[in-house]
C-alpha cells in the first residue's frame, strides 16, 4: 500500500504549457468552425443582400408662394396642421385688386355696347345709302326733263345748270354714304360681338384683373401637413416669396445612399425591407427599388470635389437609390421627411433594368387653380350677354365671381 502511494506521488503534475495548448487548440477549432459557418452563411444567403443605414425619408415639400404681391390680412393654417387641396391658407388685402376688377368690368360692358353700335350702324348706313341713291335718281330725272324742253325756251340755261349741280351733289353724297358704310363694315366683317377684337381686348383685361383679385387668396396646392411657416399677419409680401410649405406624407419615399461597390447587382424592381428608427425593428416596411440617381452625392454637392488636383485621395462614393414604399404601410405607420431608415435590398434577381427607361406616368399636378380661370370666363360671358341684349345668365356657382367678392372681407386670424 505504501508502495502504491509512493508511485502515485511520483507522477508529474500537468504543466501550464499543456493547459495553454489545449485552450489554443479549442479556440482555433472554434474560430475555424465560426469561419466555416460564416462562409456558408455568406455564400448561401448574406451575399444576396446589400444593406445600409445611410438612408432617410424624403418627400415633396410643396412651397406656397403668392402670384401677386400684397399685405397679409389672414392666416388660416399653422405648422403641423393638416390641410386639404384647395383650402384657403393665406389671405392678402383685396382693396386695390377689387377696384381694378370693377374698372375692367365697366370697360368690358362699354366695349360690348360700342361694338353693338357698330353693327346697328351698318343698317343705318345702308338705309342712308338707299336714301342717297334715291336722291341721285330724282336729280337725274329732273335734269333729263329740263334738258328735254330746253329748246322750247320753257327752261332757262341757268336752271339746267342748277339741275346739273344738284345731280353732282347727290352723286357725291351717295359716294360718301357708300364709303361710310364700307368703313363701318370693315369693323364688323367676319366677326361677332363676342369675338370682336375690342371686346376680346376688354375681356382679356378683365380676366387679368379677376385673376389678380382671386389670387389674393392662396389655397393649399395639395393635401398634406403645413411646415416651415414664415409669414406673419401684416407682412408685405412680393410675388414668389415662400410663405409656408405643404408636405403630403402619403407620397414619401426613401433615399438610400449605397456605396458604389454595393450597386453592382442592384436593379429596378428588386424587393427591399426597411426599418425606421422611430418604430424600431418591430415594424418592417416592404418596398422596391424605384430608380437610381444620375450622379453621386459628391457630384451634386454645393462644392463638388476637384479630383483633378494634385493632392487627390480616392474616397468611396455613395449613390442615392430611391426606394418606393407600400402605401398601406405608410397609412398604418406614417413617416416624416428626414427620418433615419435601415435598408436591405434583395439583389438575387437581376432581371430589372439598371436605369429607368420610361418617362414618369404619374406626373405631380394640382387643379386648385383651374377654378379661378373658369370663374373668370363665366364672369366675362355674363357681362357680354347682359350688355349684348341677351338674357341675364344664372348666378355663378359657389366660388365664382360673386363668391370671390364676398370673400373680400378677411377672416379673423
Amino acid at each position: 500500500m505504501s508502495n502504491n502511494q509512493q508511485s502515485a506521488s511520483q507522477k508529474p503534475a500537468p504543466t501550464g504549457d499543456s493547459k495553454r495548448k489545449r485552450l489554443l487548440t479549442t479556440l482555433t477549432a472554434a474560430i475555424v468552425v465560426a469561419g466555416v459557418g460564416y462562409g456558408l452563411y455568406w455564400g448561401l444567403y448574406a451575399r444576396h443582400f446589400e444593406s445600409t443605414d445611410d438612408a432617410y425619408v424624403a418627400g415633396n415639400v410643396v412651397q406656397v408662394t403668392p402670384l401677386v404681391g400684397g399685405t397679409v390680412v389672414s392666416i388660416a393654417a399653422d405648422d403641423t396642421q393638416l390641410v386639404t387641396a384647395g383650402q384657403p391658407l393665406i389671405q392678402l388685402d383685396r382693396a386695390d385688386t377689387q377696384v381694378a376688377m370693377e374698372q375692367a368690368e365697366a370697360q368690358l360692358a362699354q366695349a360690348v355696347r360700342e361694338v353693338r353700335t357698330l353693327y346697328v350702324n351698318n343698317a343705318s348706313l345702308a338705309a342712308n345709302v338707299a336714301l342717297r341713291d334715291a336722291d341721285v335718281a330724282k336729280a337725274r330725272d329732273d335734269l333729263r326733263r329740263r334738258q328735254a324742253i330746253a329748246g322750247s325756251g320753257a327752261v332757262s340755261s341757268e336752271e339746267i345748270s342748277h339741275a346739273q349741280t344738284a345731280l353732282k351733289a347727290a352723286e357725291s353724297a351717295l359716294l360718301a354714304s357708300k364709303e361710310q358704310l364700307a368703313s363701318n363694315q370693315v369693323l364688323t366683317d367676319q366677326t361677332t360681338v363676342e369675338k370682336h377684337p375690342n371686346v376680346q381686348r376688354a375681356a382679356a383685361n378683365l380676366r387679368s384683373a379677376y385673376l389678380s383679385f382671386a389670387r389674393s387668396t392662396l389655397p393649399a396646392p395639395v393635401t398634406g401637413y403645413v411646415a416651415k411657416r414664415s409669414v406673419q399677419v401684416g407682412q408685405r409680401v412680393a410675388a414668389g416669396t415662400p410663405l409656408m410649405a405643404v408636405v403630403p406624407l402619403d407620397q414619401v419615399w426613401v433615399d438610400a445612399n449605397f456605396k458604389e461597390v454595393q450597386i453592382t447587382h442592384m436593379r429596378i424592381g428588386q424587393p427591399v425591407e426597411l426599418e425606421a428608427d422611430v418604430y424600431g425593428s418591430k415594424v418592417k416596411y416592404q418596398g422596391h427599388v424605384e430608380g437610381f440617381s444620375a450622379g453621386t452625392g459628391a457630384a451634386f454637392s454645393l462644392l463638388p470635389a476637384q479630383n483633378a488636383t494634385g493632392n487627390w485621395i480616392k474616397v468611396v462614393q455613395r449613390l442615392p437609390v430611391r426606394i418606393a414604399l407600400d402605401a398601406q404601410q405608410l397609412k398604418e405607420h406614417p413617416l416624416r421627411v428626414g427620418l433615419s431608415m435601415n435598408v436591405t435590398v434583395d439583389v438575387r434577381k437581376e432581371e430589372g433594368a439598371a436605369m429607368v427607361t420610361a418617362t414618369n406616368a404619374r406626373p405631380l399636378q394640382t387643379d386648385v387653380y383651374d377654378k379661378v380661370a373658369q370663374d373668370a370666363d363665366e364672369l366675362i360671358a355674363r357681362i357680354i350677354s347682359v350688355n349684348n341684349g341677351g338674357r341675364t345668365p344664372a348666378p355663378a356657382a359657389p366660388g365664382g365671381a360673386s363668391a370671390a367678392r364676398a370673400a373680400a372681407k378677411p377672416a379673423n386670424t
